[in-house]
């Protein structure tokens, strides 16, 4: 059977979305382009994107209920159904998997009593994997509405889980305090993050995203031997044969596939590419 027409939110909740909408779409030269905002708007309203929420979007945009559901239902940051007050994601893309995430991921589902997308009894708490958090170099990484716990094990995942249910303050690794899934969304819509110290907070990249980019400076990451660090190929050759010390380069008998280019089907006559029969034979 179709289902019947959504119900449109209360008056005045109407009223107070539909200024908040408004200060949305003044920020595009078209007004669909404010679609993704206004449905964080309208999850920030009651945890999720419901009808009465597509409805309201589609009345201010212009759009079909249709039109407003493919895009919903197409990004995993809507979510579909009543969801918990943290939203906590375990990356299990490969390395956090290799690191832990696997493991730490099992453990939560066991001590929660959730699956993939299940939320406790008490509605605190939306389990979920996450395919990749970005965030490598601090694997497994576990994120709480979107902020960072950096280097986590199955025991301080418990632990923190714990922290969240009975209402304790926890800290994520760096970036912004922490703050509910609501609250998330509604920043998330475009509008300013009251929390103390959020906008000054940051979350760079660690120590770990910085040893490619120094060896390829020539120079040792902090702490680290230096008898194998390579200079970079803008530095003069090395005048003694190569030891592996600092300011060895290749032997230019051998050089890289960089430095010179290499024989290949493409490049070489004697081993020519693709069929050598004329068309017809």
């Amino acid at each position: 059977m179709p289902q019947l027409p959504a119900p449109d939110y209360p008056a005045d909740v109407k009223a107070r979305l539909a200024a908040d909408a408004r200060e949305v779409i003044a920020r595009y030269p078209d007004s669909r382009s404010a679609l993704l905002p206004l449905l964080h708007l309208v999850q920030a309203e009651e945890g999720h994107v419901t009808r009465t929420g597509v409805r309201f979007c589609a009345e201010q945009l212009d759009l079909t209920t249709a039109e407003v559901t493919a895009v919903s239902t197409f990004y995993s940051m809507y979510r579909r159904g009543p969801s918990g007050d943290y939203q906590v994601g375990v990356c299990t893309n490969t390395l956090c998997a290799v690191m832990g995430g696997d493991a730490i991921f099992e453990e939560l589902k066991e001590h929660l009593g959730v699956d993939n997308g299940g939320t406790t009894e008490d509605g605190a708490i939306t389990l979920e994997h996450i395919e990749c958090n970005a965030a490598c170099d601090f694997a497994p990484v576990v994120m709480v509405n979107w902020e960072f716990f950096d280097n986590q094990t199955p025991r301080s995942a418990r632990q923190l889980v714990d922290d969240l249910r009975a209402g304790r303050t926890v800290e994520p690794t760096r970036g912004a305090p922490l703050c509910s899934f609501k609250e998330t969304a509604r920043i998330l819509a475009g509008f300013p993050d009251g929390r103390s110290g959020a906008v000054e907070a940051t979350g760079g990249a660690g120590p770990a995203s910085l040893v490619g980019l120094r060896l390829a400076r020539g120079e040792a990451p902090a702490g680290a031997p230096t008898d194998h660090v390579i200079a970079p190929r803008t530095a003069a050759p090395a005048e003694e044969p190569p030891d592996g010390r600092p300011g060895e380069q290749a032997p230019p008998t051998h050089p890289s596939s960089h430095d010179a280019p290499q024989q290949t089907s493409a490049s070489d006559d004697a081993f020519p590419a693709g069929p050598t029969a004329k068309e017809g034979e």
